[in-house]
């Protein structure tokens, strides 16, 4: 294993810690007449539903993948998943470099979790409550898929963005956050730790 591999595998998991408390450098501090309870549930009623109808909609592949696109830009605080995934290589990044990769993970990201919640079709999600954590609120909402338990789903939302986004998600306990920080790693080390190429082969990920 390379020197360099090496130390961006350390600098990785030196930031889990950060991602563990999900993406509170990012957020910062809440400032006063933030959003509040009702308005970050409001969010995701509003998400969940348009969810709901993508996904029993007929609709399948590219087709199906391109309304989570436009989903996810309407809901998902895309820039702040993207930076915080990406992780310490977002800092010596250019300003271009930072704009092809976020484009390339929006796609990325969608077309995932197109795939993702395709499998609730039939289905349906339900918003139960919203609390405040910290600097975010946490959204918690069950799935209930034809011949499955139910399953918690859970929206981490803020306005840290000027806008009330969601900016991860925990489904059955697996943080999107956290699994996407591995995977990208990981598709940089395959590409020797170039941006560039990481970017090149995250648009060539269906």
């Amino acid at each position: 294993m390379s020197s360099n591999l090496s130390r961006r595998r350390v600098l990785r998991t030196l930031g889990a810690f950060a991602l563990s408390l999900p993406f509170a450098g990012l957020l910062g501090p809440r400032p006063v007449q933030a959003l509040n309870t009702n308005e970050a549930k409001d969010l995701v009623g509003r998400l969940v539903g348009e969810i709901d109808a993508a996904i029993n909609s007929g609709k399948t592949g590219s087709a199906l993948y391109r309304e989570f696109e436009r989903i996810f830009e309407r809901y998902a605080d895309v820039d702040i998943i993207a930076q915080s995934v990406l992780g310490v290589e977002w800092r010596s990044a250019s300003n271009a470099q930072r704009r092809a990769y976020t484009d390339a993970f929006k796609t990325y990201i969608s077309r995932k979790y197109g795939r993702r919640f395709q499998e609730f079709v039939g289905g349906r999600i339900e918003v139960n409550s919203a609390r405040p954590v910290r600097s975010f609120f946490e959204v918690k909402s069950t799935a209930f898929l034809r011949g499955e338990a139910p399953f918690e789903v859970i929206f981490l939302v803020s306005d840290r963005s000027g806008r009330d986004l969601f900016f991860n998600i925990v489904i059955e306990g697996v943080n999107l956050a956290i699994t996407e920080r591995t995977e990208i790693g990981a598709l940089l080390d395959r590409n020797g730790g170039n941006l560039d190429a990481m970017i090149q082969a995250l648009r060539n990920t269906t």
